[in-house]
């Protein structure tokens, strides 16, 4: 689709910025996608209540084919055809999938924050979480290190015994070598 024909399509709607992604397009308006399109598609933002509108066109909802199969978006739903020669009625639509997408937004934002509270209560029981989240990291650090060293400890350990076998293999050997050469000698010496 070109982005002309979407600007002058959602021109009911107001103004939309249209940002390229993922081998499609977002539709974005107040700095909040509630549109995408793909293959020359038009999908809006839906939550549970705008879903049953969708499927009373008997729109569906968008999929996308990967190795691994068929998946489903149920979140973003496909634009009724009779919507494109009814700008008005497009800008309703519109306007409903930008507010699925704001209260979305919203809800992040404040799942975000529910993070940010947790973080500040345990700084306030004394827990740095910078801090914590460092030693952490260096447990971990000095976790694998140790296993390395271990590691390494039990290789020389073990490349050390088989030396140690070796050596007195080689050594016994040696032995019953001059043993048997000197009994070879005997033999061969009057």
């Amino acid at each position: 689709m070109d982005a002309d024909f979407i600007r002058d399509l959602f021109r009911e709607f107001g103004a939309v910025q249209i940002r390229r992604m993922f081998g499609g397009a977002g539709l974005w308006a107040d700095d909040v996608m509630f549109a995408l399109i793909t293959r020359d598609v038009i999908y809006l933002k839906a939550d549970d209540e705008s879903i049953a509108a969708f499927e009373a066109e008997a729109c569906t909802p968008f999929s996308y084919t990967t190795k691994n199969g068929r998946h489903t978006l149920t979140s973003y739903w496909r634009l009724p055809e009779r919507l494109y020669d009814d700008p008005e009625e497009l800008a309703v639509w519109a306007r409903r999938a930008l507010g699925v997408a704001r209260a979305k937004a919203v809800g992040k934002k404040a799942a975000g924050k529910k993070a940010g509270g947790q973080a500040r209560s345990a700084a306030k029981a004394g827990v740095n979480s910078k801090r914590a989240k460092t030693t952490k990291t260096a447990a971990k650090k000095a976790a694998r290190s140790a296993a390395k060293k271990t590691t390494r400890k039990a290789a020389k350990k073990t490349t050390r015994k088989a030396a140690e076998r070796t050596a007195t293999a080689n050594v016994g050997q040696k032995k019953f070598d001059r043993i048997a050469l000197g009994c070879e000698r005997r033999t061969i010496l009057p």
